[in-house]
């Protein structure tokens, strides 16, 4: 299976009232997987004429704040409307191919890409025609989830903590999409369905009746 692990850095969580910074992406295919440094890789920051955001989330990306204020050319920088023309470019090159309606349709991967990536990903010129998410996406949450102790699905730290990784989160897109491949790998051999015991001993046993 060929899929996408895709991350945002943004000025904040609204997609209404703030935006991307960065977006990076990986190609995987988890028949072929190849060294992590050998993934197909896309990176952009994204150029606005002005930005929002909370002060939270501008201190955590201070560096890309940095680099969009240099004036060299830097072939990594993009406008918004740039981004998903730039993006469907990279996954032509890497062999996806376009729907009846020239639109690519792929499989994302991403911690929480769901609930928050995506809603960036909405706002952007080009969503839906040029390239749209696979309503299936793959969090890594769901892989390292403790049904008896945990209240909610698990951080990408506490993933990585339960994976055997380094526990420090980068906030760097593309170290973060990389992050999600390497939490998705262990269970390429020993897909999750291959873990569960048989259907007998699932059986939960009848309570004795009383006499």
């Amino acid at each position: 299976m060929r899929y996408v692990s895709l991350d945002l850095e943004t000025s904040g969580s609204n997609p209404a009232r703030h935006q991307i910074l960065e977006l990076a992406a990986v190609v995987e295919d988890s028949r072929h997987p190849l060294p992590l440094n050998e993934l197909p890789a896309f990176r952009r920051v994204v150029r606005h004429p002005e930005y929002a955001g909370t002060a939270g989330a501008i201190a955590l990306n201070a560096r890309l704040f940095a680099e969009l204020a240099r004036k060299e050319p830097n072939p990594e920088l993009c406008t918004p409307a740039e981004l998903l023309p730039q993006l469907r470019d990279f996954l032509l090159l890497q062999g996806f191919r376009p729907d009846k309606n020239d639109c690519l349709s792929v499989t994302m991967a991403g911690k929480n890409i769901g609930v928050f990536d995506l809603g960036f990903l909405k706002e952007l010129p080009g969503w839906g025609a040029l390239v749209r998410a696979e309503p299936a996406m793959l969090d890594p949450a769901a892989f390292y989830l403790n049904w008896r102790k945990d209240a909610r699905l698990p951080s990408m730290s506490i993933c990585k903590a339960r994976a055997g990784l380094e526990r420090e989160v980068a906030h760097e897109a593309l170290a973060d999409a990389l992050d999600v491949v390497r939490l998705l790998r262990p269970f390429y051999e020993l897909p999750v369905y291959k873990q569960v015991p048989a259907p007998e001993a699932l059986q939960v046993p009848e309570a004795p009746r009383e006499a």
